[in-house]
């Protein structure tokens, strides 16, 4: 990979694709590396490598009204400020709805009493760990809390940090799906992105979404087609439209049963004896040698 840590971020237009599968399987290939789940929303990738958390931090970020009853006179003006819905009557009293509110803070610059309170709001939590691959970062955001953009670039900084203290070449970033904002904060400043389609008409749709955002941050777009075989005509499409956005077709992957048996275990399929794991196997390496035949 050279002297310089390569960050290398595995997307999927829509979730499903088999994204997590292919950054599990390329980090065991990959031997060296750092691996991310920037998938914050809903990180899963803990399910197949299994890391023991070494360090947890808190994730703050944004903020939410509060208000002090001891100074509240009932006046209403917070609840008809708030186009959020959030300020509600309970007990005869008025308070926030922690689940509603969006942080806007309206209702704290026109309460007339000051009795609204506005601190920093805990969204979630972030990982070190380590895994039998290798160092991990991963994160949890809570329910119904946001900037996972923000989560995601939190995420990003501690595995480059790992990779920097550890003289690790690669990093490979499980990312979310869609084209979001946790999305454009897993690919930014990376030095290639590697999107997982399948034949279907929604993912082809999505895709196309997906390459559109990779070639307006100009990162090299890389692509693959997980369960070709379920769609033939459908592949071909995927991998057209892929080459006329200035992707890299990295191959093509069947559908195979023994893929679903391996994350059953919470293992990879290289991590699995049989023939059907070999079969699987051999196909997810070939699109891995082809991709390090770009980024090397």
């Amino acid at each position: 990979m050279g002297s310089e840590t390569k960050e290398i971020v595995i997307i999927s237009g829509k979730g499903g694709t088999g994204k997590t599968t292919f950054t599990a399987a390329f980090a065991v290939l990959a031997g060296k590396v750092v691996v991310a789940d920037c998938d914050v929303d809903a990180a899963d990738l803990h399910l197949l490598l299994n890391p023991k958390v070494l360090e947890r931090h808190e994730f703050w970020s944004g903020h939410e009204a509060v208000i002090k009853e001891d100074l509240c006179s009932g006046c209403g003006v917070c609840q008809e400020f708030c186009r959020f819905k959030a300020i509600i009557q309970k007990n005869g009293k008025f308070v926030v709805d922690p689940f509603s509110c969006e942080g806007c803070g309206v209702c704290v610059r026109f309460c007339p009493e000051n009795a609204i309170e506005f601190p920093e709001r805990l969204c979630g939590e972030w990982m070190i760990s380590q895994s039998r691959i290798g160092p991990m970062v991963h994160a949890k955001l809570l329910p119904t809390a946001e900037n996972s953009g923000k989560l995601v670039a939190v995420v990003r900084k501690a595995s480059q940090d790992l990779a920097k203290a550890h003289g690790i070449p690669l990093i490979l970033v499980d990312g979310p799906p869609g084209i979001g904002c946790p999305v454009i904060s897993s690919l930014t400043g990376a030095h290639a992105v590697v999107v997982i389609a399948e034949p279907t008409v929604s993912s082809e749709h999505d895709s196309e979404r997906a390459l559109n955002l990779a070639r307006h941050f100009n990162i090299p777009a890389f692509f693959c087609v997980n369960k070709w075989d379920i769609n033939p005509d459908g592949a071909e499409r995927l991998e057209q439209m892929a080459r006329n956005h200035g992707a890299t077709i990295l191959g093509r992957v069947s559908y195979n049963s023994a893929v679903v048996t391996a994350l059953i275990n919470g293992l990879t399929v290289f991590e699995m004896e049989g023939e059907s794991f070999r079969l699987a196997s051999r196909e997810i390496k070939k699109v891995w040698n082809s991709l390090c035949e770009f980024i090397n």
